[in-house]
């Protein structure tokens, strides 16, 4: 789990940092930025942990997530003029993000002792939710609602994560399996611009 502990702390840094520059587009000022980058980095477990009733929330009991996600917002405002040679990275950096939470949000939820379908949902709604509120503060329609393969991606993961732990495989193999096959997945959508079906409706019937 200290792998997972790792990968969660690069995550929400890296999350954070997009956010930031989400914010900068947006003429935020700095307290904006931080608080953007908190809320897009620590979102999806908090909505994840009312919906649930686990208390306290994460960064409640972690307050030093806090103090992470809001130096690394900063340190973007920094690294602003860099930051576009970095795109690609984030990308990947993102995608880790995703199947990171997706993760740690099924534990939760199996902790808890909840049907599969809600651990599944638990797991979506901590790699996705940050990203919506993100978007949601920022005027945007949210990622979690385009065609991209998004919250696809994390229900894959979660699915394999959770059959992987009921067919009694290795914990750590089963993590290993659904991460690298989740940011796979995600990856390739990226690559090669696989995406969703859209709903097109117009008044007209057309």
């Amino acid at each position: 789990m200290i792998i997972l502990s790792v990968l969660y702390i690069i995550a929400i840094v890296a999350e954070s940092m997009t956010a930031a520059l989400a914010a900068g587009r947006r003429n935020m000022d700095w307290v904006g930025v931080c608080l953007l980058g908190c809320v897009t980095a620590l979102g999806g477990g908090s909505v994840r942990d009312i919906v649930l009733d686990h208390h306290p929330l994460s960064w409640v009991a972690h307050p030093h997530y806090l103090i992470i996600t809001s130096v690394a917002a900063l340190a973007t405002i920094a690294l602003a003029r860099i930051m576009h040679r970095l795109y690609h990275f984030f990308l990947l950096l993102d995608a880790i993000g995703l199947v990171v939470f997706t993760i740690i949000g099924c534990n939760v939820a199996l902790a808890l002792e909840l049907p599969l379908t809600v651990v599944i949902i638990s797991g979506m709604l901590t790699g996705c939710v940050g990203g919506v509120l993100r978007d949601i503060l920022c005027n945007d329609i949210p990622l979690l609602f385009r065609s991209e393969l998004y919250a696809s991606v994390s229900i894959v993961t979660g699915l394999l994560y959770v059959a992987g732990l009921r067919l009694n495989i290795n914990h750590e193999l089963v993590m290993a399996i659904a991460l690298l096959a989740g940011l796979t997945l995600r990856m390739l959508a990226l690559r090669f611009k696989w995406n969703m079906p859209t709903f097109i409706y117009n008044r007209d019937g057309h």
